[in-house]
């Protein structure tokens, strides 16, 4: 379903439930599960997060919808999964840790909200990445209107949302939906070489950044006094100082 390993500072949870990926109650508390437990490892700055099948994933799983949404109760049901999928997503994008996701094929509808909610994203030149949900009469409910229009702009997010529009992975890069592209075959290279970088960075340095960026990202008014309060915790430790010691000896 999802598998999780550890190598050093990364963390590499890998989608596994065959054919697509599919999101059902089983798949939400499996990475529920995985995010509280990287939640307490102290020695974790990096979340790698990929797939073994063809596809990255493509959304919820149509069997959990079949049996749920022509009936009142059933419709209950599906919204408070979605819920779940927006807690669960949330509680991914304030991970301290930095999620790279990894996207070699198709990322639509839940499957993309999954990957919006990572820091960082890497796909596949030819993947498919979209949130079609207006084909069917429904609306990407899993954060997908917010953390699309906050990333890109109203301008882009009505143009994949109100036009159910599915693109490539080299437009993605273009829109700001991703970060790199890469040809297929060179996509997991490429991303290890990134997800390496950022994990020789100081695991402090990058969860105090990360908390000031999401401060930007929601108009908090007080971002300013984060920033001020992070590198007042960072100048504190001795890594830091160590790691400035050694800069400012190489500039003497």
């Amino acid at each position: 379903m999802i598998t999780l390993t550890i190598d050093g500072a990364v963390a590499m949870a890998t989608l596994s439930q065959a054919p697509v990926n599919a999101m059902n109650d089983a798949w939400v508390a499996r990475l529920e599960d995985i995010l509280a437990q990287l939640e307490h490892e102290q020695n974790l700055s990096v979340l790698w997060l990929r797939s073994d099948q063809r596809v990255f994933c493509a959304g919820a799983d149509l069997e959990f919808m079949r049996s749920r949404f022509l009936t009142a109760e059933g419709r209950e049901l599906m919204i408070a999964f979605t819920q779940r999928l927006q807690q669960v997503f949330e509680r991914l994008e304030r991970l301290s840790l930095v999620s790279i996701a990894e996207i070699g094929g198709a990322a639509l509808g839940g499957g993309f909200e999954l990957a919006l909610a990572c820091d960082l994203r890497y796909v596949a030149e030819t993947a498919k990445i979209g949130l079609p949900e207006a084909r069917l009469g429904l609306l990407p409910a899993g954060g997908g209107t917010q953390r699309l229009t906050r990333l890109c702009g109203h301008g882009v997010a009505r143009r994949l949302i109100l036009g159910a529009e599915i693109v490539t992975g080299s437009v993605a890069v273009d829109l700001g939906l991703a970060h790199w592209a890469a040809p297929l075959a060179e996509l997991q290279s490429a991303t290890r070489s990134a997800v390496e970088r950022i994990a020789e960075l100081p695991k402090a340095a990058l969860a105090e950044s990360k908390r000031c960026i999401a401060a930007a990202a929601n108009g908090r008014p007080d971002g300013y006094e984060i920033e001020l309060a992070g590198s007042a915790r960072l100048l504190a430790m001795a890594e830091t100082q160590q790691r400035v010691q050694r800069f400012l000896d190489k500039s003497a």
